[in-house]
């Protein structure tokens, strides 16, 4: 796992200074602690941060290939390195290291970007070809490694794995996009389609950009999409052993490591589930690392207890208090982006715990995405079936009105809470999905806003692209586009990014083994009834997984990766509540109404709703702000 960074003039190919690339790799030295490298040629630069993972001393970069034509910088891994490289040398192709990344110079030189399907695994890269004078950036199927780019002022394009590399540079313009700000509070992150910044760009997940001296640059390629357009045919134990099949493969291809090697353990399905096949394929006691929280509610350190100790691993664990939150300038600092996920906060702290026992991790993201574990994903597939029921026209006045007349009612149990299930009926499947996922709805945003910024804003609202991105989905069903949804907007914007930067944060290297690609694309032909099945999700995968884990660990319910965070705004967090509305940062922005900001924190201090997701978001948002010193 590494930092990678460069610049490209595609009008000029005039000289570019190695000090400023070696400024924006200083930058994200923590993505790449054991070495660091810069190559320039006219009107291009590569630099990298090395975190050495696989070949430890023979795969320095900035890498060429062996006949020098070709350079790259690559951060991430390539899990079937190996099948390439024996298929590219019987090709021809010589090889002077034992690692994976001379292996995307040589398929790069057989097959040109017909080489990206070839490639297994994770990965954001730069490959700047001499012969060609083109430059290729890539980023991986789902988006596992990030990648940023920008326009700069003197004709250049920069890339960089984090925003400050690029916030490095000294001609880039720190001007705060207001519709990423709409974006931000309707999702608690800055999707892929947007940046923060003005002028700053994320290549989106399954894309390529190929850029040339003397052609304007063009738009991202999609090179990769994921369809639910098709269903697979074959009994529950046919399909239930293709898909143990595939999970199994996703876990053992990146179990490869030249480091030691863990896997975070929540207790959870899956986490448990990479542990019981890990375990199964590991000769040796595999290392586990746990949080758990002072508050037991949200606890689940028994469940990893006993999962760790069914499969005899060797298990760490820590506890988060209220104390940690003096990690939220720490936080601030590593996601550049405000990043309202208060689970970032746990995650930063098992990724520290983790490093002090391994140098590469694997996680349990993506099942909940790819078999449909959301609790949301089961209400849209039941929001449906009364959706079809009555015609929109009927169904849209008679939900939307009493979707508006009904209490919020947090303090309520959850049965009497139906105002967002009503106001959800009242909409299409694709907005009420939406809905479901956001925050932030659109009410509430247009309540906190002041004047000023609605103009700002103007006729953009935040579930536009989302709704857009459901309704041209390679798609049956509302369940199948929301799922789709999950894996291109939420996967790689929230969850994808906090596993990134908080295990990049101390030099860990987190893989997602339930993101094996082949494992997704089988999963979106599963027929609905094996993702779902009455109120629970994730079916089959329950099903293939009774063999490995108790069904106390499969069929609890689902608590995910929180944190307290409510409880802890009211009680040792409560002047933090109460102190956003009079933040500095935010009120010199004059985006929003302070008197209606007081009255949320002080609802949520006294109990009359539970406001803790948003004013999280409101103070990651003013941290943010702060460390960016943008106008």
């Amino acid at each position: 796992m590494c930092g990678i960074a460069g610049i490209f003039h595609w009008a000029t190919p005039k000289p570019v200074d190695p000090a400023r690339v070696e400024r924006m790799c200083d930058a994200l030295a923590h993505r790449g602690p054991d070495g660091a490298g810069v190559w320039t040629a006219p009107g291009v630069a590569l630099g990298h941060r090395r975190l050495s993972i696989i070949d430890l001393a023979g795969s320095p970069q900035p890498m060429a290939s062996v006949d020098g034509r070709a350079m790259l910088v690559f951060n991430g891994e390539i899990y079937n390195y190996r099948e390439l490289r024996r298929e590219l040398a019987g090709l021809g192709a010589q090889f002077a290291t034992e690692g994976d990344s001379e292996t995307i110079l040589a398929a790069w030189q057989q097959w040109g970007v017909d080489c990206l399907p070839r490639l297994h695994g994770m990965f954001a890269f730069a490959l700047y070809d001499q012969p060609t004078r083109r430059l290729l950036l890539a980023r991986d199927r789902l988006g596992v490694k990030p990648l940023f780019t920008a326009q700069l002022s003197d004709g250049g394009v920069a890339f960089a794995s984090e925003l400050k590399g690029l916030l490095a540079h000294p001609l880039l313009r720190r001007e705060i996009d207001p519709l990423a700000v709409e974006d931000y509070l309707a999702w608690g992150y800055v999707p892929d389609h947007r940046s923060i910044l003005t002028g700053v760009e994320k290549l989106p997940a399954g894309h390529y950009r190929l850029l040339e001296h003397g052609r304007e640059p063009g738009p991202p390629v999609q090179w990769w999409d994921v369809s639910f357009a098709e269903r697979s045919k074959g009994s529950t134990a046919d399909l239930g052993a293709r898909l143990l099949h595939h999970l199994r493969e996703g876990v053992t291809s990146r179990m490869t490591a030249d480091v030691p090697l863990g896997a975070f353990l929540s207790g959870g399905v899956d986490s448990s589930s990479v542990v019981a096949l890990m375990a199964e394929s590991s000769p040796d006691p595999v290392t586990t690392c746990s949080i758990g929280f002072d508050v037991s509610g949200y606890d689940e350190s028994a469940y990893a207890r006993m999962v760790a100790e069914k499969f005899a691993t060797r298990h760490h664990e820590r506890l988060v208090s209220p104390d940690d939150f003096e990690a939220i300038d720490q936080l601030a600092g590593i996601f550049d982006e405000p990043f309202a996920d208060a689970s970032a906060l746990p995650t930063l702290r098992v990724c520290a715990l983790a490093r002090e026992q391994v140098t590469v991790a694997l996680s349990g993201d993506g099942a909940d995405e790819a078999l449909a574990g959301y609790r949301r994903q089961a209400f849209q597939l039941r929001e449906d079936r009364v959706r079809a029921l009555l015609p929109a026209g009927l169904r849209a006045p008679l939900f939307g009105t009493a979707g508006r007349l009904y209490p919020k009612a947090d303090w309520a149990p959850r049965p009497l809470r139906a105002k967002t299930t009503l106001q959800s009926l009242g909409a299409s499947s694709e907005l009420g999905y939406a809905r479901a996922l956001a925050i932030c709805g659109p009410e509430l945003r247009d309540s906190l806003y002041s004047d000023d910024f609605r103009k700002l804003r103007g006729d953009y609202r935040a579930e536009d692209p989302l709704v857009a991105l459901m309704r041209n989905a390679p798609a049956r069903t509302g369940l199948d586009r929301a799922q789709y949804a999950d894996l291109k907007f939420w996967l790689p914007g929230d969850i994808l990014t906090k596993v990134d930067r908080t295990s990049m944060a101390v030099s860990l290297e987190a893989r997602e083994p339930l993101l094996d690609h082949r494992l997704i694309e089988f999963a979106a032909t599963l027929p609905e009834g094996m993702r779902i099945r009455g109120r629970q999700g994730k079916w089959l995968m329950k099903q293939v997984m009774r063999r490995h884990l108790s069904d106390e660990v499969l069929f609890r319910p689902k608590m995910g990766f929180v944190t307290p965070i409510a409880a802890w705004l009211r009680g040792p967090l409560a002047a933090e509540a109460r102190g956003v509305a009079a933040s500095g940062a935010l009120a010199r922005t004059g985006w929003f109404d302070g008197a209606r900001l007081r009255a949320v924190a002080e609802a949520h201090i006294t109990g009359r709703s539970d406001h803790s997701r948003l004013i999280w978001q409101l103070l990651m948002l003013e941290r943010s702000l702060a460390r960016l010193g943008a106008g």
